[in-house]
């Protein structure tokens, strides 16, 4: 293939490439806008830090919350545990907006609402992603300080016996105060009749070990390392709520369940009988700044993690929607009924998260781009054959110019070559040629009627 042959058919290609982009340009400029706008209006990226509120340390939310930064750095989000008293005080941080997510033991917004001066437990807005676990009230005392107040009794059967003993209820922000304290209201006893200390859980139960308190109150998860300790120390016992199931019907943020026998060591068979509890149910809770996609991962998280069967609970049963004193979040919702979604199973989390947070704007966009797209060829071919039509105005002058038989022959003639020559460097795409030599053909009439002197019928 010889150089000028080439050069004409790339002057060609740049012809339709050039004419094509001015046509579909304003199109496609209009989509790069509105997809930028529909991406900085969806945020679909989610944060590469949260903050999670947990508990004190060696607490089953300390273990908890371990745990899920594990799951979630496995897609790049970093997690940072924010160590708090327990429940209320996690829920406190949520409504300040200190943190993004917490676990929140269910009746902790009383004890909150109270302690902030504010009835809302709304504000900012919180919702649930699932209830996780049940976290039983765990009542220790030791034999020994019972036995000392009234020899015949050997075990406590309710609160109301609990008249005399120092108890430790823990701190402020776990909850465990205000719920405790409700249910000796309920059972009629009056606060003076018991002494109170409300130490944090480790100098707690080293205090209640070296025999300086005499029962020791807290909520915990099973996973507990304390409560495992405290299950299988000698001279320790575990109270039995004997009114467990009318504990539940009067306080509903509260379950009745049941310590199995020998579930804690079945060799020594511990406990040697079953043993009956109350327990409120912890929830993981998202405050409404949280970013879509990771109230979604930690609902795969939680689904993943409280999963199997425990002590109190079968397998499955747990993340549930149920027993949720907050709105379930949507995302939390969907987790729950679907499981993890299709996309996600086969792209990584991103790409997935993208795309089905983006489907719904791009068939928008597709919708409004659909109709303006129907503009492009005809805009594509005007502009092609537009090269070709424009000269027709110049013949049509030439024409007119001899009519009026002002100008000699020559001079028109002299303009017309220039014309000649213009179009001879005219380009066009290979489908549009036939009207070039069309124009050339029409030309040739042109100067034939100014050789003639005479007047030619006018062209299209």
């Amino acid at each position: 293939m010889t150089r000028p042959k080439m050069a004409r058919i790339v002057s060609q290609s740049l012809v339709s490439v050039r004419a094509l982009l001015i046509s579909a340009g304003p199109v496609a400029l209009l989509a790069v806008l509105l997809l930028v706008l529909a991406y900085w209006w969806l945020d679909p990226n989610p944060p590469q830090r949260v903050r999670l509120a947990t508990g004190p340390a060696q607490s089953a939310y300390d273990a908890f919350g371990q745990r899920y930064a594990a799951a979630l750095a496995e897609h790049g989000i970093t997690v940072e545990l924010v160590p708090s008293e327990g429940s209320s005080a996690n829920l406190a941080l949520l409504r300040s907006g200190q943190v993004d997510l917490g676990f929140v033991q269910g009746g902790s917004h009383d004890s909150d609402s109270a302690a902030t001066g504010d009835g809302s437990m709304f504000t900012p807005r919180i919702g649930s992603l699932g209830s996780l676990f049940v976290e039983p009230v765990w009542f220790f005392y030791r034999t020994e300080a019972l036995q000392a107040q009234k020899p015949s009794r050997q075990s406590l059967s309710g609160l109301t016996e609990v008249r005399g003993l120092r108890i430790n209820i823990g701190t402020a922000g776990s909850g465990v105060p205000t719920l405790m304290r409700t249910l000796l209201e309920a059972n009629q006893v009056e606060p003076e009749t018991w002494l109170l200390s409300q130490l944090e859980p480790t100098p707690a139960v080293v205090a209640f070990l070296e025999g300086q308190i005499d029962a020791l109150v807290f909520a915990s998860a099973p996973q507990s390392l304390m409560v495992q300790m405290l299950l299988q120390t000698p001279g320790v016992q575990l109270m039995d709520f004997a009114q467990a199931e009318a504990y539940a019907r009067r306080f509903t943020y509260l379950t009745p369940v049941v310590l199995p026998r020998g579930v804690v060591n079945l060799a020594t068979d511990l406990p040697p009988r079953d043993i009956r509890l109350v327990a409120p149910t912890t929830a993981l809770l998202a405050r409404d700044g949280t970013h879509p996609a990771i109230r979604t991962l930690f609902s795969q998280a939680a689904v993943a993690l409280h999963g199997d069967a425990g002590w109190f609970n079968r397998a499955r049963q747990f993340p549930s929607a149920e027993l949720n004193e907050f709105p379930l979040w949507p995302e939390a919702e969907r987790t729950l009924r679907s499981g993890t979604p299709l996309l996600q199973r086969y792209l990584p989390f991103w790409v997935a998260n993208l795309i089905e947070r983006m489907w719904l704007v791009l068939g928008l966009i597709v919708a409004v781009l659909l109709p303006l797209s129907r503009i492009v060829p005809p805009l594509y071919e005007f502009r092609v054959r537009s090269r070709v039509f424009r000269w027709y105005a110049q013949l049509r002058d030439l024409e007119d110019r001899q009519a009026e038989g002002l100008e000699p022959a020559p001079v028109l003639l002299s303009a017309l070559d220039e014309v000649e020559r213009q179009v001879g460097r005219v380009v066009v795409p290979l489908s549009y040629t036939d009207e070039l030599y069309a124009l050339r053909q029409h030309i040739a009439l042109v100067r034939s009627a100014l050789l003639r002197g005479t007047p030619q019928e006018k062209t299209a």
